[in-house]
């Protein structure tokens, strides 16, 4: 069942009236917990018209232009229905969960957002995280208090499903509750790897030579391409994780010079992680094309200040789950120009904000059955992973019963003056 067709652009007082209810990290402490320990079961009754949605994102550090774009689609999604799911009225706490001490996401931030969420009992969903470790930490919390969790970025395989792709103990560790509670509107990694070896395939990769750094997305991202790239016919050549600093960069160097790879997989998350390993690549063996993963398709990773910058612009290539401008449906078109006149030019990630809140707002809409039902987080639950032909701004797609959507292209991007530009998009 799809949710209403996109509305008109909400006007500045809906707008308004929806930030004001939101709440950055700072006003956290002053959250009202009394008499909520988190004891809200599945299935019970939310008292009283109104239903809170958490979501959690990075609004400091290299990442922090993505987590302010996915909020304001979750914003505009909100205020297209003004604010109301039936007899119910939506209130949208937004929590940021990075810290100026650790530059960026912060895993402690996670775990005390989730946790807010979870001894809330009018929390009826979550949105998050815009990375896959910050849902490997959030997931589990969120689960044991049965509150279903929609995440707009998170990409890892094991988050949903088990496999050669995924860890041992994946995906069963995130659900302590021994019931799903987690879905997402982007492809995973599955797909991801999939476009990367196809691109490979087609660029003529022989040797290729996998770099990785520690963060959870960087190691994912490597796993899920190595078992991608061997079902394609790609000849791996080294598969390693790299420290950043400068020692662990010259052992790189020599490395590479040694091997000659003609392709690299870089992923890594950290933007300066990720630009360092790609400056040390380039230089190391300058004939090598780069490939690079969604986590670090941030606009710092190639600006000028700090970012990659190569003489050939084909030589660097990135995936992103973002597509470009005539790649989405008519409703996906007017969202980007509604947000864009909005908020000016730039960060198309906004539009995995709204998909993600839209795919909540259905699922507590057909929960309640036109008013039939009272509300629970068992029946939302219930309505995401029946969610079946949603005609959404990305697309029309279905939830499988791991949480999984059906979409399965990526774009593909160049890098280009210190840009990310749109190549074209890829089915994985």
């Amino acid at each position: 069942m799809s949710h209403r067709p996109l509305a008109r652009r909400p006007g500045p007082a809906a707008l308004a009236a929806l930030a004001a209810a939101t709440l950055t990290f700072a006003g956290l402490a002053g959250l009202t917990l009394g008499g909520c320990g988190g004891s809200t079961s599945r299935g019970a009754r939310i008292s009283g018209g109104r239903l809170v949605v958490y979501t959690g994102l990075p609004l400091l550090g290299p990442t922090a232009a993505s987590g302010r774009a996915v909020l304001r689609g979750e914003r505009m999604a909100l205020a297209a229905v003004h604010g109301r799911v039936g007899r119910y009225r939506i209130v949208l706490r937004a929590l940021d969960d990075a810290t100026r001490a650790s530059r960026g996401w912060n895993p402690g931030q996670t775990d005390t957002i989730a946790t807010h969420a979870a001894r809330d009992d009018r929390t009826i969903g979550y949105i998050g995280d815009l990375n896959s470790g910050a849902s490997a930490v959030s997931l589990p919390i969120l689960n044991r208090a049965h509150i279903p969790q929609v995440s707009p970025l998170a990409t890892a395989v094991g988050l949903t499903r088990a496999g050669p792709e995924a860890s041992p103990g994946e995906p069963e560790r995130y659900y302590p509750a021994r019931t799903r509670t987690f879905a997402r509107v982007v492809p995973s990694d599955l797909v991801q790897s999939a476009v990367q070896a196809r691109i490979q395939r087609a660029a003529g990769c022989d040797r290729v030579m996998v770099l990785y750094d520690a963060e959870f997305d960087g190691r994912d991202g490597a796993s899920s391409y190595e078992v991608a790239a061997r079902r394609a016919g790609l000849r791996i050549i080294g598969a390693e994780q790299v420290d950043t600093n400068p020692a662990g960069l010259r052992s790189l160097a020599a490395r590479l010079e040694q091997l000659e790879p003609d392709c690299v997989l870089l992923s890594a998350l950290d933007q300066d992680g990720a630009a360092a390993l790609a400056d040390t690549t380039v230089e190391a063996v300058p004939s090598a094309l780069v490939f690079v993963t969604a986590s670090a398709a941030e606009p710092g990773f190639v600006s000028s200040r700090g970012g990659v910058e190569v003489g050939d612009d084909s030589q660097l290539t990135i995936t992103s789950p973002t597509l470009g401008y005539r790649d989405y449906p008519p409703a996906g078109r007017r969202f980007l120009r509604a947000f864009d006149r909005r908020y000016g030019s730039g960060a198309m990630q906004g539009i995995w904000g709204e998909a993600a809140m839209s795919l909540l707002l259905d699922a507590i809409r057909r929960a309640g059955d036109g008013g039939r039902h009272d509300v629970t987080r068992a029946r939302v639950m219930r309505a995401i992973l029946t969610t079946r032909d949603e005609h959404s701004v990305l697309g029309t797609y279905s939830i499988t019963r791991s949480g999984d959507t059906t979409l399965r292209r990526y774009g593909v991007y160049h890098v280009a003056g210190g840009h990310l530009v749109f190549w074209r998009a890829v089915r994985g």
